[in-house]
């Protein structure tokens, strides 16, 4: 049987929502990845040049510290993996994640959350950041209003 988590990242709780619907729709575990400073607003200002998510954005090779490293990635198949689109791209933080555990054989589906960019060119930035065993399978944006059936639609999709 094939066992799914769903992991994300969310920096306003806009991904926390759609992720934990996504759970529900695809019988998943939930984890959430957070950062050991948590983001504040003055931190996600992409308009200021400053901040600490442009300076993060800007310097791909960044790797803000997780809180933790509690994720029992072993016991899944696969991994939604979900997150805000930011300048693109996804977060640095996911790459943290990713380089802070073995994703060997498994199949990671991304999913997003936007307030009006795609996933573009994520999953080959992403892929860089695990074994070469590991399938990366660029998702979808999925918006906060999706509900669990629409959710689980797209799940049979993907799983």
């Amino acid at each position: 049987m094939n066992k799914t988590l769903v992991a994300y990242f969310s920096a306003s709780g806009v991904t926390e929502s759609v992720a934990k619907r996504l759970a529900e729709a695809a019988n998943a575990d939930l984890y959430e990845i957070k950062p050991a400073v948590p983001y504040t607003d003055a931190d996600l200002n992409w308009n200021d040049r400053s901040s600490r998510s442009s300076v993060e954005m800007n310097d791909l090779s960044s790797r803000p510290a997780l809180a933790d490293k509690n994720a029992d990635v072993s016991a899944y198949d696969t991994i939604l993996l979900g997150f805000p689109i930011w300048w693109g791209l996804a977060p640095t933080i996911i790459n943290t994640f990713l380089e802070s555990y073995d994703f060997s054989g498994k199949k990671i589906v991304l999913f997003a959350t936007s307030g009006g960019s795609g996933l573009g060119r994520t999953a080959d930035g992403l892929r860089k950041s695990v074994a070469q065993s590991c399938t990366i399978v660029d998702g979808k944006i999925l918006i906060s209003g999706d509900s669990v059936s629409t959710l689980k639609k797209w799940v049979e999709r993907v799983l």
